[in-house]
């Protein structure tokens, strides 16, 4: 799992069947200091997260389970919207 911001929303008419229904977001990872570090993503939105939101996102097979969809081509999948990080020292 890593954190990450939503940067926006992706809307897509026509998709793979098994996504029809998800809502797709734009997620950008962040580093410890919690500025962005990589590329941005495309993750399953299952908790109702908005642009802005820092969110906790998860990869791979358990992106597909916490999407409760075991065949669908999901490789990430945001599972909880952060409302602090305490850092040790802070």
């Amino acid at each position: 799992m890593f954190l990450a911001t939503v940067r926006g929303t992706v809307v897509s008419t026509s998709k793979d069947e098994r996504l029809v229904g998800f809502k797709l977001l734009l997620v950008q990872p962040l580093d410890v200091d919690g500025g962005p570090t990589g590329r941005p993503e495309i993750a399953v939105d299952t908790v109702g997260a908005g642009i802005g939101a820092t969110v906790i996102v998860t990869k791979g097979s358990s992106a597909r389970f916490a999407a409760s969809r075991k065949e669908s081509p999901i490789d990430s999948t945001v599972v909880g919207i952060v409302d602090s990080v305490e850092l040790a020292g802070d």
